[in-house]
């Protein structure tokens, strides 16, 4: 998200009553969330051997944090902060007061898409950009050798970190919304592939994105790409990252945005009927398509939807990035449960810009603008079905 738009959703944050009076999802607010925040997770980050010291640093902001197993979580954050003289190690930008404003990495005095802005007077360093913690929250793994991969005038470090669930070697993929590229990882973090060309911005294929964000499989790996922050469109690959097809485009008319029209394709999940559940964050909504981008179904009045999240009993989780809410539906659109809302505790939110949960239900939701990753546990004798299930991840099983 760019500067422009954090300022948007704050201003919409202070009218939330009003704004829930029309929308059902906020008015779930009242519910008890079901689920409590984990203190002082994660740890602290250590000094390595590369020298580098974190004495008057802290977390960047994260866009995205993968649940592999409940003792391997990926986070992926935008760098790492300096703390302004007298605060707290380690205090997320959330919690700083007085404030220090948006943690968001974007370079000091450049915004999203590289045009000027007002200088905030401080700037994050990339180090300890992608990392493995478990599930005390002490880091159990880095990948130092990839941290100047997201180095570059207008860059500011990844936006989503996933696996997908049918791929037995366990690849890692990574997507760099501001570089506009995709990186495809082993295991181990060798880099396999990158879709898109670095810096460059566009639609063509597989070789220009246009602040891509999030990506989904179907079994066989055939595999589908949101096109973004700029682009207009769902990009469908073989297993291979062969580009086959795309679908979208901007609205005719951006006061009555139609099917297959998008503004901020944001989020993707599919489902066991194989249909698309796709993200237009922009026009506050849920566009749902089949594996060849026919228009199935609309669901609107979701203020922001940032993240979509499948669970295997197959529901849609949504994190509202303006209503700061965590929201359920079934398949066919109706609104089910709600919870969450927003500040700087630990537990409230500050932009739930992705989330995962492992095979114990625990939730990970990473604050893009709160500068930090939350970890809840369900709490003793929870409705489970109040509880964010986990997602599909890949099973050994005997053909392997």
């Amino acid at each position: 998200m760019d500067a422009d738009a954090s300022r948007r959703a704050a201003l919409l944050v202070a009218y939330i009553h009003p704004v829930c009076a029309l929308l059902a999802p906020c008015r779930a607010g009242a519910s008890t969330p079901k689920m409590t925040p984990v203190a002082n997770w994660p740890q602290p980050l250590p000094d390595g051997p590369d020298g580098v010291k974190h004495d008057g640093w802290t977390w960047g902001s994260v866009g995205a944090v993968y649940a592999e197993t409940p003792d391997r979580i990926w986070i992926a954050q935008r760098g790492e902060l300096p703390l302004p003289s007298g605060a707290k190690p380690w205090t997320p930008y959330a919690m700083l007061n007085p404030s220090r404003g948006n943690p968001t990495g974007n370079d000091d005095g450049l915004g999203a898409t590289c045009e000027p802005a007002a200088k905030r007077g401080w700037e994050r360093r990339y180090h300890h950009v992608l990392f493995v913690v478990d599930r005390n929250g002490k880091i159990v793994q880095w990948w130092p050798q990839h941290d100047k991969l997201f180095e570059m005038t207008c860059g500011r470090g990844p936006h989503k970190i996933k696996m997908s669930p049918y791929d037995p070697e366990k690849h890692v993929w990574v997507f760099d919304d501001q570089l506009h590229v995709i990186h495809k990882f082993t295991y181990d973090g060798k880099l396999v592939m990158t879709l898109g060309t670095k810096g460059q911005r566009g639609r063509d294929g597989g070789r220009l994105f246009d602040r891509p964000t999030d990506i989904d499989w179907l079994p066989d790996g055939t595999f589908f790409i949101s096109d973004g922050y700029g682009g207009k469109r769902v990009a469908k690959f073989d297993k291979n990252g062969k580009f086959l097809m795309d679908w979208g485009v901007a609205p005719k008319d951006p006061n009555k945005p139609g099917p297959n029209e998008f503004n901020t394709v944001h989020s993707i999940a599919i489902g066991k009927d194989r249909r698309l559940y796709v993200s237009d964050r922009g026009h506050s909504r849920i566009q749902v398509f089949d594996e060849n981008g026919k228009f199935l179904d609309m669901w609107p009045n979701i203020r922001s939807p940032y993240t979509v999240h499948m669970s295997t009993d197959q529901h849609l989780w949504i994190a509202d990035g303006v209503t700061q809410k965590i929201l359920k539906y079934d398949l066919n659109g109706k609104f089910l449960y709600g919870w969450g809302s927003a500040g700087p505790r630990p537990g409230n939110f500050n932009g739930p810009h992705s989330m995962s949960v492992d095979q114990e239900r625990n939730l990970y939701v990473s604050d893009v603008f709160g500068g930090r990753v939350h970890k809840f546990r369900p709490k003793p004798g929870a409705d489970p079905a109040k509880i964010v299930g986990p997602e599909l991840r890949y099973q050994k099983t005997s053909d392997h």
